[in-house]
């Protein structure tokens, strides 16, 4: 029961995932605040380079392709062979820094071997799982892969992310939403009864202390959250105002500023969550 429960979850995703564009998500300006907030996250929390890095969920190698062209050894893993096509196509364009492998995968059985990685990153598997077990899981086989004293950089999404696109966007006047966000607030479990991709797929929408738990249960030490987006969404204009540097700069630094205030954290869409393997 448990791999059949494996194998229809991965078809779930590989089939959403073959129809949509992941690439394409972080190209406007608020995918770009994601993405460079992220950035901004990992330049902190990694290991200096060289380093050698999984990448979990890596989609079309987005980050893996950014931290190659730093000098990392990147390897990426994902479930969805459109990915790791795209992952490859834009790992050739980096002629002198391409990803060192791209190979299909699911995160809660990593084809690679103990101890053999500094730093792991699990930024998209944990709300694909959605039963608390498969998720503990996926970190345990980060931690598994990780050398002692190598750190996982893992994201959630918000508990709360429906219902502040919800309001925010008028969303919630539409009934078939409005029981989407009810089921969320509720247990977090995000069921998408309609179809309709603008919804997502069903996934898992996590409270911050249970991303803390599921980290810890996983046997990380020194777990610690950071709002990726915090409340940038509520920018106004901010097509406009992200073209300009200066003010770019300042919204950035306004976000690095709230990124550890708990009483805001689940007002962030994304929330990545840090920690470390205990040394030997």
């Amino acid at each position: 029961m448990g791999d059949l429960h494996k194998s229809e979850s991965t078809a779930s995703v590989v089939d959403y995932y073959s129809a949509y564009d992941e690439d394409g998500r972080l190209m406007p300006a608020f995918g770009q605040v994601e993405f460079v907030r992220t950035q901004s996250l990992l330049s902190r929390l990694l290991p200096a380079d060289p380093a050698k890095i999984l990448d979990v969920g890596g989609a079309s190698g987005r980050y893996s392709c950014w931290l190659a062209s730093l000098g990392y050894e990147m390897h990426l893993v994902d479930p969805v062979p459109k990915h790791i096509e795209q992952a490859l196509s834009a790992s050739a364009r980096q002629s002198s820094h391409q990803i060192a492998s791209c190979s299909l995968g699911d995160a809660r059985d990593l084809q690679f071997d103990d101890s053999s990685f500094d730093a792991v990153l699990v930024m998209g598997p944990l709300y694909h799982l959605l039963e608390r077990s498969d998720r503990v899981k996926a970190l345990q086989e980060a931690y598994r892969v990780l050398k002692p004293g190598g750190v996982v950089c893992a994201t959630a999404i918000s508990r709360y992310a429906s219902t502040v696109e919800g309001l925010g966007l008028g969303s919630f006047t539409n009934p078939e939403f409005l029981k989407i966000m009810h089921q969320d607030l509720t247990d977090g479990q995000h069921r998408n009864p309609t179809g309709k991709p603008e919804y997502f797929m069903d996934t898992f929408f996590h409270h911050s202390d249970e991303l803390i738990s599921e980290t810890l249960e996983a046997g990380f030490n020194g777990a610690k959250l950071y709002a990726i987006e915090s409340i940038g969404y509520l920018v106004q204009e901010l097509d406009t105002l992200w073209e300009d540097e200066a003010r770019k700069r300042e919204i950035l630094d306004i976000l690095k500023m709230l990124e550890e205030e708990p009483t805001l954290m689940g007002a962030s869409p994304h929330i990545l969550i840090a920690g470390t393997k205990a040394t030997i």
